[in-house]
C-alpha cells in the first residue's frame, strides 16, 4: 500500500472518529477572541469614558449654578450686659437660602483648548483599542496556524508510525516462519518504537498548541470543545509591494498614529499654557433671601421676626502681571516637548520603514523557500514510494529504506515550517500596515 493510500485511509478514519466535533475556521477563532478578550473590553470602557467626557460642559463653557441653604441657631445671654436693648437670654434662629451663578466668561481660550484636548483623548483611546484588536487578531491567527502546523506534523508522524507498524508486524510474522533474519526484525522494531515516540511527543505539542488557542478565545465552551481546524497553512497569500506597503504603513500604523496624536496633544498643551498669559474675566450673580426669628427664652412676650432679600451681580477681571516668568517658561518648555514629539515621530517612521523593508525581503525569501521545499517534497515522496517498491522486491535493504523514510519525513517537516514562517511574516507585515483589522471585520 502506498503512502498516499495510507494517508487517505487515515484521513477517513480520523473523520469518522471526529464525527460530532466542531469545525473552526481562523476567522471564527478571531471573532470569538475579539468578543471575549479582557484587554479589548477594558479599552472599550476607557474609550466610552472619553466619549462621555468629550463635551463643552466638561471643558467649562457653561456656568455653574449652586443652591445653598443654611439654618442657623444662636443663643445670646445678655443678663449681665447693661448696655443692650435686648436684655435676657435671646434665641436667634434663621434660614438663609442662596442661589449662586458662577460663569468664566474668558480665560485665555482655556475652554477651547480643553475641548480640543478632550477630542484628542477620545481619538487616542479609540486608536489604542484598535491597536489591541490588531494585536489580538495577530496572536489568535498565529496560535491557530501554530496548532494547524502541529496537527499536520502529528498527522505525518501518525502516517509514518502506521507504515512502521505494518512493516514490523509483517516481518514479525516472517520471522515466525523463519523467512527473515532477526536483524531486520530488530531494525523494524526499533524504527516502529522511534516513530511511536515521535508521534506521542508530537501529539503533546499539538494539544498544547490547541490549549493556547483556546485560552486566547477565552470562553468556557471553547475549553471544553474539541475543534477541527479547517484552514490550512498552505493558503494562497497576496504579493506585497514595498512602496504600497510603506504608504499604507505611514497612513494606518497604530503606533505611528499614537505618536501623531501625542504630538497634537502636546501642541494643545502649549496653547493651554499660553492661555495663562491672558487676563481672565468672570461673572458671579446670585439671590439670597433670609428669614430670622428672635425671642427671649424666659419671657414669651418678647418675640420678633425679620426677613430680607438681596441680589448681586459682579464682574471680576484678573490679570497676572508678574509671577517670576513661570507662565513664559511653561510655554517654552512645552514647545521643546513638541520638538521631542516630532523627533519621536521621525525616529519611529525610520524604524518602521527599515523593519518593513526587512520583513518584505524576508517574506520574498520565504516564498522562495516554500517553492523549493514544495519541489523537494515532491521528489522525496516519489523517492520514498520507489524505495518501498524496491524493498518489497528485495533490491533494497531495510537500512536504506529507513534513510529514504527519514528523508521524506524531514523534508515534509521542513515544508510545514516554511509554510508557517511565510504566514508568520505575512501577518507581521499586515499588522504594520494596519490592514489586519480590516481583513477580519464582521459584515
Amino acid at each position: 500500500m502506498t503512502l498516499k493510500a495510507i494517508s487517505s485511509l487515515t484521513a477517513l478514519l480520523f473523520a469518522f472518529i471526529c464525527f460530532g466535533q466542531k469545525e473552526l475556521t481562523a476567522s471564527e477563532a478571531v471573532f470569538i477572541a475579539l468578543e471575549n478578550n479582557y484587554q479589548i473590553l477594558i479599552s472599550e470602557k476607557q474609550h466610552e469614558i472619553n466619549v462621555r467626557n468629550n463635551s463643552w460642559s466638561e471643558a467649562g463653557l457653561f456656568p455653574t449654578v449652586s443652591l445653598n441653604v443654611a439654618q442657623n441657631n444662636t443663643i445670646q445671654d445678655n443678663t449681665n450686659n447693661p448696655f443692650t436693648f435686648t436684655p435676657g437670654i435671646i434665641l436667634n434662629q434663621s434660614i438663609n437660602p442662596s442661589l449662586m451663578l458662577d460663569w468664566n466668561i474668558f480665560s485665555g481660550f482655556q475652554v477651547r483648548m480643553s475641548k480640543q484636548r478632550l477630542e484628542q483623548l477620545e481619538e487616542q483611546t479609540a486608536n489604542n483599542a484598535i491597536a489591541i484588536i490588531e494585536t489580538t487578531i495577530q496572536d489568535v491567527l498565529k496560535a491557530y496556524y501554530t496548532a494547524q502546523l502541529q496537527n499536520d506534523r502529528k498527522q505525518l508522524f501518525e502516517d509514518i508510525m502506521s507504515l512502521s507498524r505494518k512493516r514490523f508486524k509483517y516481518y514479525e510474522l516472517k520471522e515466525k516462519y523463519s523467512t527473515s533474519s532477526s536483524l531486520e526484525l530488530l531494525q523494524f522494531r526499533n524504527q516502529y518504537l522511534t516513530d511511536s515516540t515521535n508521534y506521542l511527543m508530537q501529539k503533546v505539542s499539538y494539544e498544547n498548541a490547541m490549549r493556547n488557542l483556546k485560552i486566547l478565545m477565552n470562553t468556557p465552551e471553547s475549553l471544553e470543545t474539541e475543534y477541527i481546524l479547517t484552514d490550512k497553512i498552505d493558503i494562497l497569500l497576496a504579493d506585497i509591494d514595498y512602496s504600497s506597503a510603506q504608504e499604507e504603513m505611514l497612513a494606518n500604523n497604530r503606533n505611528l498614529k499614537n505618536q501623531f496624536i501625542a504630538l497634537e496633544l502636546q501642541k494643545t498643551n502649549t496653547s493651554f499654557s499660553r492661555s495663562f498669559l491672558y487676563p481672565t474675566l468672570s461673572f458671579q450673580a446670585g439671590v439670597q433671601p433670609g428669614w430670622s426669628w428672635f425671642r427671649e427664652i424666659k419671657d414669651n412676650a418678647f418675640d420678633a421676626q425679620t426677613s430680607n432679600l438681596s441680589y448681586y451681580g459682579n464682574l471680576n477681571l484678573r490679570y497676572t502681571i508678574f509671577n517670576n516668568w513661570k507662565s513664559k517658561r511653561a510655554v517654552e518648555v512645552s514647545k521643546i516637548q513638541e520638538e521631542i514629539a516630532e523627533l519621536n515621530i521621525e525616529s519611529m517612521e525610520q524604524t518602521l520603514s527599515n523593519t518593513l523593508e526587512n520583513l518584505i525581503d524576508l517574506y520574498k525569501v520565504r516564498l522562495d523557500l516554500v517553492s523549493i521545499s514544495q519541489e523537494n517534497l515532491s521528489y522525496a515522496e516519489k523517492a520514498f514510494e520507489l524505495a518501498q517498491k524496491r524493498f518489497e522486491l528485495g533490491s533494497l535493504n531495510s537500512i536504506d529504506l529507513t534513510t529514504f523514510q527519514n528523508n521524506y519525513q524531514n523534508t515534509m517537516i521542513q515544508h510545514y515550517e516554511n509554510l508557517f514562517n511565510k504566514m508568520d511574516t505575512f501577518l507581521e507585515i499586515y499588522k504594520m500596515t494596519g490592514k489586519i483589522s480590516l481583513e477580519y471585520q464582521k459584515p
